[in-house]
């Protein structure tokens, strides 16, 4: 039997191998896709990971800071940090935005941090962690700048003086870490011309500029050019300390809304990215049916083309079984041979990708047998046309 499957393919090897590197293409697409949704839930669990948080601390009836937008008080964290079962706590501020250089512009996530508190970058690859209060920054690899790199943000230049790795947002974007300072000035304080047209119409409002009251349109102005506002407190929790009892007390007392490690993942995988899951799951549905329908047509047309053949094999009293086998072995042979290719060919180009592809190999595992139950499903047509062959076909050509 195996002789015969060997000696079938080896007459039409051309066919076979060009449809087996037509197949493992398709196979690498479908490894590639499953690898993306692995990165992008990978690129989630990074992020928590590099953040350094026990519990994340947002504005109450919201998912912030990453799924939705959440705006706190800055000293906020003084009054967490004196919370039973708190050992650190620290403002931070996230943005998604162009961060330019010279002519060209990258899509990163800006960080404000303060050093030394949760939220700072972690390990360096080059350079230093930030020592200025304003016009610094930290940045990933995956940003293309360089130590010593001049990068705009808003209004301001800062100096990249260190680079990261694998700091990245649930969407895959690099982090840029800058001052908290400088991270609010960009986030909330808005351009010139509108905090001249602010001014104004203050200034035309009798309520907010009364005669009797000396400094009071002063003092509202001054306010409408600050920023007192962050996106997140980040906590540590001390020794000992349950996080869900932790951030039960902060919902309680302070009217804020806590995260736990747990919940942040929820809400990252399970809400943040359900949809693009759906999506990828979609496409690996369409094409397992599509490399169902190749294996099934190219063995369904090698097995019409070797008629004569069969016939003869059964009028010498080949058994149905051993016919069977042969297309069933040529089947699963094609999908061997797909996979390896498509198993090479998603290895070699998924650094490419712009976005993290991880490749697992309980994955590849998985694919390899799903592989080669397609193929098997996709050659029944081919056996049932094989076994309804005539022996007197063999004379009667």
């Amino acid at each position: 039997m195996i002789s015969l499957a060997g000696r079938d393919i080896l007459h039409s090897w051309s066919k076979f191998v060009l449809t087996g590197l037509g197949l493992g293409l398709l196979i690498g697409v479908t490894l590639s896709m499953a690898g993306i949704y692995r990165g992008m839930v990978d690129d989630a669990q990074a992020l928590l990971d590099n953040s350094g948080a026990d519990l994340w601390v947002v504005q109450q009836d919201t998912l912030g800071p990453y799924a939705e937008p959440s705006s706190l008080h800055d000293d906020a964290y003084r009054a967490i940090l004196g919370m039973p079962g708190v050992a650190r706590a620290a403002s931070v501020t996230y943005l998604t935005m162009q961060v330019r250089q010279g002519e060209t512009d990258v899509r990163a996530m800006v960080v404000g941090f303060e050093p030394g508190q949760p939220g700072e970058p972690g390990r360096l690859v080059a350079g230093r962690h930030i020592t200025r209060g304003h016009y610094e920054a930290v940045a990933d690899v995956k940003t293309g700048f360089g130590v010593g790199d001049r990068i705009r943000i808003r209004r301001h230049d800062y100096t990249v003086v260190g680079l990261t790795r694998r700091m990245v947002s649930s969407g895959g974007d690099p982090m840029i870490f800058i001052p908290l300072r400088d991270a609010q000035e960009a986030q909330f304080l808005r351009d010139n011309d509108a905090i001249i047209n602010e001014r104004a119409r203050t200034a035309a409002n009798p309520a907010l500029n009364r005669p009797g009251v000396p400094g009071l349109l002063e003092a509202i102005q001054a306010s409408q050019t600050s920023s007192r506002n962050v996106n997140a407190v980040l906590v540590r929790v001390a020794a000992g300390a349950q996080p869900e009892q932790v951030a039960a007390r902060i919902r309680r007392w302070k009217r804020l809304q806590a995260y736990t490690r747990m919940q942040m993942e929820d809400i990252l995988v399970a809400k943040l990215i359900a949809t693009s899951a759906k999506q990828i799951a979609m496409f690996l549905v369409i094409l397992a049916v599509v490399s169902a329908a190749i294996v099934a047509f190219i063995i369904y047309t090698m097995t019409l083309g070797k008629i004569r053949e069969l016939a003869v094999l059964k009028l010498i009293g080949t058994r149905n079984r051993t016919i069977a086998g042969m297309i069933l072995q040529q089947a699963q042979g094609l999908g061997v041979i797909g996979f390896v290719v498509g198993k090479t060919a998603a290895t070699l180009w998924a650094p490419v990708f712009p976005k993290y592809v991880l490749l697992l190999p309980g994955d590849a595992l998985r694919g390899f047998v799903i592989v080669m139950v397609i193929c098997a499903v996709a050659s029944t047509l081919a056996i049932r046309a094989a076994l309804r062959v005539d022996p007197a076909t063999a004379i009667g050509g």
